[in-house]
């Protein structure tokens, strides 16, 4: 005990490490996790919906280790190095104020094991705000290249980098007459520069998807009291608020934890108004947590009072979390109340489709996550193909569905469907339907750029498509479609026809449109083996019927 108490923070690092090690081992695979798996099968400089960080740390563990932990392995070592970085940038170190707030934030426990880009974008922050630090300390030519670059890491984990920053230029704009600093943001932009080129090359997908077409068709209230109330529970279950109300409340008394504050306020702030657009994920604000673990342990310093409530609440959120720990690690059935179970009986479900499939290769419709989880735990090649009712995402650009045509799938579907015959069950309900399908072709990878506004006269219209990605045409004989949409629903299908050889499509007349006058939204695609199910080829476009 003495040489614990002596060595407390050691100790506590070490038991953060350890714990999470056996956690990431003994818990079945996330739906996104095994997606980002996937990702690492094809290494690139960007994908459709993050950038390369978390491919890159996942190929490294998993090449070392062939199941969760190894998957899981740099992410849980990228986590317990955040924590270590965000306690050297603390000025006023108190050990067991430091060890109460982290322990009083179930998700920072429980998300240290989650392979998503969240980890390392924690961890790249936490290293952003301590070569700041270094850079305010000692102005040098070092200490700007080290700053660009962790700018690039930064923005290379996740996109919401940018807005640390941001934030952090806004709280001292004496770096604006500085040589220096505009060096830092140079090297980190040139060494940012190869994914830049990917998003060019692919006609910049994720900027279209994350700014566009993740957008609400309108505002709900539920967005922002959800936001509101995510945000508390992120903090932490029990204290959140307390961590919460402390950072806001603490004055700084420097340049860098101005930049603390500027942040933390900044990112919470920018996702409440994003709230107005649309739905914002809980775990968006990540970033924010750096600052709030800093500018709490500041503020709660000289507070006994409130560092008491602190220590008081903490045996509960442990409790909290060391239960869903063993529910999550647990050989058990996912509970039947539980919207959404990702982390039971994945192995189950997948050899059943295994067992129905044989030897074919499984082609999924609408869902990015099964084909991901089925490759995972049975070690066979899926491909999603997603439909005008679903999204685009990274399925639509890996060279996958080019070897599957013209050869015999299994096709599987989560929703009703007359066509797939087969039923597959999970604890005694039918959770998809399945199918085999003799010759398989889609052609998910031709993304088509329509006009920004398609103008409809007498009941037709004429229009011009360019391919902008995927080479490969259809050839003569395959339907392609126009899709009109009326508050998701499809309103009907108009035939197009090809120019062979010129990379455009034109509309041919649809001389019964039957759209009253009005303004819609339209997507483009192009049909598939299976009957009414045509790839998604295009983002929105504006209709017009006059």
């Amino acid at each position: 005990m003495r040489f614990i108490k002596k060595n407390i923070i050691p100790v506590f690092f070490i038991a953060w490490l350890i714990i999470n090690l056996v956690q990431a081992g003994a818990t079945e695979l996330f739906d996104d996790e095994a997606y980002y798996w996937v990702y690492s099968r094809f290494p690139a400089w960007g994908y459709y919906d993050h950038p390369p960080m978390i491919a890159l740390m996942i190929r490294i563990g998993y090449s070392l280790f062939h199941n969760e932990f190894g998957l899981r392995l740099l992410v849980v070592l990228f986590s317990t190095a955040s924590l270590i970085i965000i306690y050297d940038l603390i000025p006023q170190k108190n050990k067991k104020l430091f060890i109460a707030i982290t322990c009083s934030m179930g998700i920072l426990q429980i998300g240290g094991i989650i392979a998503a880009p969240d980890v390392p974008l924690i961890f790249f922050t936490a290293l952003f705000f301590w070569l700041y630090r270094r850079f305010l300390q000692k102005e040098t030519f070092a200490n700007a290249l080290l700053l660009g670059i962790g700018m690039a890491l930064m923005m290379y984990s996740k996109y919401h980098g940018i807005l640390v920053i941001f934030f952090t230029l806004l709280s001292n704009i004496r770096l604006l007459k500085k040589p220096l600093a505009y060096m830092a943001v140079l090297s980190g932009i040139i060494l940012f520069v190869p994914h830049l080129l990917w998003q060019y090359d692919h006609q910049f997908p994720s900027v279209q998807y994350h700014l566009f077409e993740r957008s609400s068709s309108g505002y709900k209230f539920s967005f922002t009291t959800d936001y509101l109330a995510g945000q508390l529970l992120m903090a932490g279950p029990v204290m959140g608020w307390l961590l919460l109300w402390q950072s806001f409340r603490y004055k700084p008394v420097d340049p860098f934890e101005r930049a603390l504050k500027f942040s933390l306020a900044g990112i919470y702030l920018f996702f409440l108004l994003t709230t107005l657009k649309g739905r914002v994920e809980a775990n968006w604000t990540d970033p924010a947590w750096v600052p709030l673990i800093i500018l709490s342990s500041q503020g709660l310093q000289n507070k006994d009072y409130w560092k008491k409530v602190l220590w008081r609440w903490i045996p509960v959120t442990l409790v909290l979390v060391f239960a869903l720990r063993i529910y999550m690690a647990a050989d058990i059935s996912p509970f039947k109340w539980m919207p959404k179970d990702e982390f039971h009986d994945n192995k189950v479900w997948t050899a059943e489709i295994k067992e129905k499939a044989g030897a074919l290769p499984v082609v999924f419709v609408d869902t990015y996550q099964k084909p991901s989880k089925y490759w995972f735990y049975t070690g066979q090649k899926a491909f999603s193909l997603n439909t005008p009712l679903y999204r685009r995402n990274n399925y639509n650009f890996w060279p996958l569905e080019d070897s599957l045509r013209g050869k015999k799938v299994y096709g599987v579907i989560y929703s009703h469907s007359a066509y797939f015959t087969d039923t597959i069950s999970e604890q005694g309900e039918i959770i998809a339907r399945g199918k085999e399908i003799d010759s398989f072709y889609s052609y998910s990878k031709v993304n088509l750029v329509p006009e920004k506004n398609i103008i409809v006269r007498e009941n037709y219209f004429r229009s011009t498509l360019k391919s902008a990605f995927g080479s490969e045409l259809p050839p003569a004989g395959f339907t392609p479609y126009l899709y009109v949409y009326l508050a998701d629903t499809i309103y009907g299908s108009y035939k197009l026809i090809t120019n062979p050889g010129s990379g455009l499509w034109e509309i041919q007349p649809a001389e019964n449109l039957h759209l009253p006058k009005g303004k819609y939204t339209a997507r483009f695609a192009i049909s598939s083996a299976i009957p009414n199910l045509p790839s998604l080829n295009s983002t929105f476009c504006k209709l017009t019927v006059e």
